[in-house]
């Protein structure tokens, strides 16, 4: 602390008092118990969202959040004066990060080169299994808010580094959002019908869809492929007995 004098995150919730704050934790200590602050002050005021990926269930909030906190942490200008902060507001979360710019303006996250800012910080948190490769935030954080509320997030350098997580579908994206929640209520309710094994024509008529071609094509195969339901009769993919069933669930 008497190395770095400036170190500090200021965590920040303005949601009603926008001119103040309704909460806030003025974070002083060291990184390890500054990252597990800043993941609780997130998990208070955010919620996390359902979703499968294959067929492991992830936590959302958690995998954007774990990454933007670490950067902040790690990729920061300690000798900086200025305040580090994270501020959840209404509609978005947005952090600032003193910066030593190895360029300016808006990241893609599909052509950027990363560069580590504190090496030995990376290293230590990559070791103790806070972060993953050089350069897999960016890309985790782009990945899953896209899932987390259908919008993109910003990734913008400078001298202050700004990350912007958007927590609402940007404009002509609340339908998309909306298609996705039902689906994804749709796969629940399927999976739990198929606690017991189950024909074609039972789930298809549990669905309430009326194309078998469609119902194969959109609903059925693509929970095969993700290994969501399994073949009674695996040998025999095309029998007229076959049943298919949740194996999560049981048989």
């Amino acid at each position: 602390m008497f190395l770095i004098p400036h170190f500090k995150t200021d965590a920040i919730l303005r949601r009603e008092d926008i001119d103040r704050y309704d909460d806030r934790d003025d974070i002083r200590t060291n990184l390890i118990d500054s990252y597990e602050r800043l993941m609780q002050f997130i998990a208070k005021h955010l919620n996390d969202k359902f979703y499968l990926e294959k067929d492991q269930r992830i936590g959302l909030r958690d995998k954007i959040f774990r990454e933007v906190v670490s950067n902040i942490l790690i990729h920061r200008e300690f000798l900086n004066p200025f305040p580090a902060k994270l501020v959840i507001e209404i509609d978005r979360v947005f952090t600032e990060n003193s910066n030593k710019p190895h360029g300016n303006g808006v990241i893609d996250p599909n052509n950027f080169s990363p560069y580590p800012k504190n090496p030995k910080i990376a290293k230590f948190f990559k070791e103790i299994g806070r972060v993953e490769e050089l350069g897999s935030g960016v890309r985790n954080i782009y990945k899953y808010n896209k899932v987390y509320s259908g919008a993109a997030p910003e990734f913008i350098e400078g001298d202050v580094f700004r990350t912007i997580i958007p927590l609402k579908p940007q404009d002509g994206e609340q339908a998309s959002e909306q298609a996705s929640e039902q689906g994804e209520d749709s796969t629940r309710k399927i999976l739990e019908f198929c606690k017991t094994a189950r024909s074609r024509s039972e789930i298809q008529d549990f669905s309430g869809i009326k194309s078998r071609r469609y119902f194969i094509e959109k609903i059925l195969n693509p929970l095969l492929k993700g290994s969501l339901l399994k073949l009674s009769i695996p040998n025999k993919p095309t029998s007229p007995n076959q049943k298919y069933y949740n194996d999560k669930l049981g048989r």
